[in-house]
């Protein structure tokens, strides 16, 4: 199973700001939308940088609540990890544990083309185990 299989199942909408966006509104986007990352993009729609609930809580630990009107530039991690819609699954984990990443945006030629987080591959893997189980019953069964 790959990445491009999570994605057509769960969706390939993304929440994404610009970099001059403050903390404070990106908090308020993220609980708004119940999701833990958004990915700021620059002028020419590419991944700049993605901002997750630990960021925030980091840099209000380190600077205070004066970081809330600073914008998500400042705090945000520059450096994205992404990963690609034809990746297997058991690549995603290892990469999302090696990298201790809960949150990966999928790149596609260039684009971003959706965002994949650590729930959405243990759902996936559910799933898969819960399959299974129901093949091999059904073969016993059978």
């Amino acid at each position: 199973m790959s990445v491009k299989a999570i994605l057509n199942e769960k969706g390939r909408n993304v929440v994404t700001v610009g970099p001059r966006m403050t903390v404070q509104q990106a908090a308020v986007l993220l609980r708004d939308n119940h999701i833990g990352a958004v990915i700021i993009i620059d002028a020419d729609d590419q991944i700049a940088g993605i901002l997750t609930e630990r960021d925030i809580v980091a840099a209000i630990a380190k600077h205070g609540a004066a970081c809330l009107e600073k914008p998500v530039s400042a705090v945000m991690w520059q450096n994205v990890y992404c990963c690609t819609e034809d990746m297997s699954v058991d690549t995603l984990m290892e990469m999302m544990s090696k990298l201790r990443a809960r949150h990966l945006p999928v790149e596609t030629n260039g684009h971003l083309a959706g965002i994949i987080s650590i729930g959405d591959v243990i759902k996936h893997h559910i799933r898969a185990m819960e399959q299974e189980a129901e093949h091999i019953k059904a073969y016993i069964a059978g």
